[in-house]
């Protein structure tokens, strides 16, 4: 999606879940990837996990594939660029991801962080932002963790696809 057509896929957010959005869109983009691998690090604990049978990885070849075989260097580029919604290849493959395929996306990269994609700094403290977004997550229900995180991850990557207008938009009904 494109920073200029920037709209929110989920439509089912209580104000909890907003809020926890807005501080997530306040982070800076390293940030943004830091709060991600922490929360993949709690997941099953005090995060809710996704069901990872509501994603098909086969529709994720090139994220879910020859990412694994980049540099360091080459992952956080990609990484940075889904983050920060530019036009590049693997951010638009991103981009056209159902929000089930693209969390599947983040859970693959988090799983092989330290092996086959590159690790947060050993040496890497959390800034007050973090925890505090962190606690946020944390304090959701798990209805609010995954509409949080599905929100989070479908609006990022590129896209060019313009949602549809809406009945309340257009005032007309759909018609076959």
């Amino acid at each position: 999606m494109s920073p200029a057509q920037e709209t929110t896929r989920s439509s089912a957010r209580s104000e909890g879940t907003k809020k926890v959005v807005q501080s997530f869109d306040g982070l800076s983009t390293d940030d943004k990837l830091a709060l991600l691998y922490y929360v993949y690090k709690k997941m099953g604990d005090s995060i809710t996990a996704a069901a990872p049978t509501a994603a098909n990885p086969e529709m994720a070849p090139r994220l879910l594939g020859e990412f694994f075989e980049m540099s360091n260097e080459a992952q956080l580029a990609v990484m940075r660029s889904i983050v920060n919604r530019e036009q590049t290849d693997l951010s638009r493959a991103y981009g056209a991801l159902t929000e089930n395929n693209q969390l599947l996306v983040w859970y693959a990269w988090a799983v092989a962080m330290g092996d086959t994609v590159v690790d947060i700094p050993s040496d890497y403290q959390p800034n007050q932002s973090i925890n505090d977004t962190l606690s946020q997550i944390e304090g959701l229900d798990f209805e609010g963790q995954i509409s949080l995180l599905r929100n989070i991850a479908g609006n990022m990557g590129y896209s060019d696809v313009k949602p549809i207008p809406t009945q309340a938009e257009t005032g007309k009904t759909s018609s076959l």
